[in-house]
Order: structure tokens, then C-alpha cells, then sequence
């Protein structure tokens, strides 16, 4: 399932060895056969790579990206490779028939993984890293906004929104709703939740929790960019431990006060819950109006007025 390259290059202090890893090659393979132009390109790109200070991201945590644009690489912790080795081959699956049968997704979908292991032949300290491969969710956009989105106020507000590229979260979308909405049409908004469904149904049956949903606003062109991201880590058992001992106090404070971990199927209620407050439905005109007869200010206002079902 996984091979193996070694090959040696000349350094900066002499001569390297390199012993690259790639986790489910063939696999990985068949999917990139599907969302890229050719192998080749994606090679290509990813010849071609710089270091990148990702907004948002944890920062201990690498990253590059191609200078095309076109592909992210992101450092993974032995967790996450351990979890996404394990839950792989539904990932695979679920994303081909999702691809197969044009079923909504918007998972942001990883092209490669890879262990990348260095030592100079000379003597020294060998250096490995895992590294994943996705695609850049935001290629060839001019955004004005971009929003980094888990369901929950908790910690979840950058005092630092100024600026272009700045990574706003959960409570900054929430502050700016009564002036700037991100309104959806009725089909769009359907497609999102029919997305966000199924995305989160596949990613709690595979134990995957705090996962976010990337949303880029494209003013330009009337349109929003939307990914499911950081997938990689399952719901170990640290985390269900950890999970009971806020839940039960008993290491003290209040009992039964929702725990800051929570749990795959509640993370999806919650996620999903989220997701259908935070963009706000335009009717077009396939959507059915109702309109009720005009009545009164008196019966407006009065014990038998029906608040909010003047107009659907």
C-alpha cells in the first residue's frame, strides 16, 4: 500500500540522503487521475515550493505552498497520520462515490501523504517530517473576506481583523451579520446543507472531530468558496477521557457543564446547526411565496396576532 523512494542530493553541507514515504500510493494515485489536470503537473508543481505563514494555522505547524498556487503542503503530528492511515480507505471510497454519482461534498480533498526522512551521509541528525498534500481551496481568487468556521463561540473571535487575508472565525461572522450577511440564493443553500450532510455524516462515522469549514467571499464574482478542512484527527481515547472528566466535575467545578470536547455526533449536530444559521437564504423566484390577507394594526397587535406569519 505504501512505497518507498530513497535517493541522495547534494546539500549546502554535503551530501544528503532522502527516504520519502508514500502512504497509499496507488490510491492516491487513482484520486489525483480524477482532480488533476495529469500526474505530471502535479509533480511539476510541486517541484516548485515555498515556505508559507498560513493565517490561522497552529504555529509550530509548517507550511509550503506550489508557487503556482495550485497545492498546499501542511505538516501532520504523528496523531494525525496515525488516524488518517487508519480511517484512509473510507476516505477513498467515500470520495469516489461522491465524485461517481455527483453527490454534494465539499470536502477539501488531500491529493498525497508523505514521510520525508533526511541525514547527511557525513554524520549528523537524521530529520523526518509527514507531510500532506491538498489542493488550494482559494486558486485564482481575489477575496475580500475569509472565515474559518467550527459551530462554537468558545475562543472563536480574532480582535485583529484588519488587514487583507486575515482568518476571521465563528464570533466575527456572527458580529458582522446585522450589516454584512453572506446571503445565499434558496438552490445554493440547499446545495451547502445537502454538502455539509453529508460531509459531516461520513466524518463522525469515521470518529473525525473539529474539523472547520473554510469560507472565502468573492465579491468579484458574486461567489463563495467553501471547503471542509482539517479532517486528520479521530476521537482518541485521551479525548473521550478527557470528555468524561469535564462532563462529570470530577476533578472539580460544576457538573454536567458542556465539556470544551465533545463528541463526533455531537460535534456534527452542532457543526451543522452552525452552518445553516450562518448564511442567510434570498428567495428567487423558484421559491413559493405565501402571503397571508392584510389585517389591522389592532390585530396586528393585539392577543390573536400570529408574529412572523404575515410573510414566508
Amino acid at each position: 500500500m505504501h512505497a518507498r523512494v530513497s535517493f541522495s542530493d547534494d546539500g549546502p553541507l554535503g551530501k544528503v540522503k532522502y527516504t520519502v514515504t508514500c502512504y497509499y500510493a496507488k490510491r492516491f494515485e487513482a484520486l489525483r487521475r480524477i482532480c488533476c489536470p495529469a500526474e505530471m503537473d502535479f509533480i511539476r508543481s510541486l517541484s516548485r515550493c515555498k515556505k508559507w505563514g498560513a493565517q490561522g494555522g497552529k504555529s509550530n505547524v509548517f507550511f509550503a505552498k506550489t508557487l503556482d498556487d495550485r497545492f498546499i503542503i501542511k505538516q501532520v503530528t504523528k496523531t494525525e497520520l496515525e488516524s488518517f492511515i487508519k480511517f484512509a480507505p473510507a476516505y477513498f471510497k467515500y470520495l469516489s462515490e461522491s465524485i461517481s454519482s455527483r453527490s454534494p461534498t465539499c470536502l477539501a480533498k488531500i491529493l498525497g501523504i508523505y514521510q520525508v526522512t533526511s541525514k547527511h551521509l557525513k554524520g549528523g541528525k537524521e530529520s523526518k517530517m509527514d507531510v500532506l498534500v491538498m489542493e488550494n481551496l482559494l486558486f485564482g481568487r481575489n477575496l475580500t473576506r475569509l472565515y474559518d468556521l467550527k459551530g462554537s463561540s468558545r475562543s472563536r473571535y480574532n480582535p485583529d481583523s484588519s488587514g487583507s487575508n486575515k482568518v476571521l472565525l465563528d464570533q466575527n461572522l456572527i458580529e458582522s451579520m446585522p450589516t454584512s450577511p453572506i446571503f445565499v440564493g434558496n438552490k445554493a443553500k440547499r446545495l451547502l446543507e445537502r454538502a455539509v450532510w453529508n460531509d459531516t455524516a461520513f466524518l463522525a462515522s469515521v470518529d473525525v472531530m473539529d474539523y472547520s469549514l473554510l469560507v472565502g467571499v468573492d465579491e468579484e464574482k458574486h461567489e463563495l468558496v467553501l471547503g471542509i478542512i482539517d479532517f486528520m484527527r479521530q476521537y482518541t481515547w485521551d479525548k473521550h477521557l478527557e470528555t468524561w472528566v469535564k462532563a462529570s466535575g470530577i476533578l472539580g467545578g460544576p457538573k454536567n457543564v458542556a465539556p470544551t470536547v465533545i463528541s463526533p455526533k455531537q460535534y456534527k449536530k452542532r457543526f451543522r446547526k452552525a452552518m445553516t444559521t450562518y448564511f442567510l437564504m434570498v428567495p428567487d423566484h423558484w421559491s413559493p411565496l405565501t402571503v397571508t390577507p392584510n389585517r389591522s394594526n389592532n390585530d396586528l397587535c393585539g392577543e390573536n396576532s400570529q408574529s412572523g406569519k404575515s410573510a414566508e
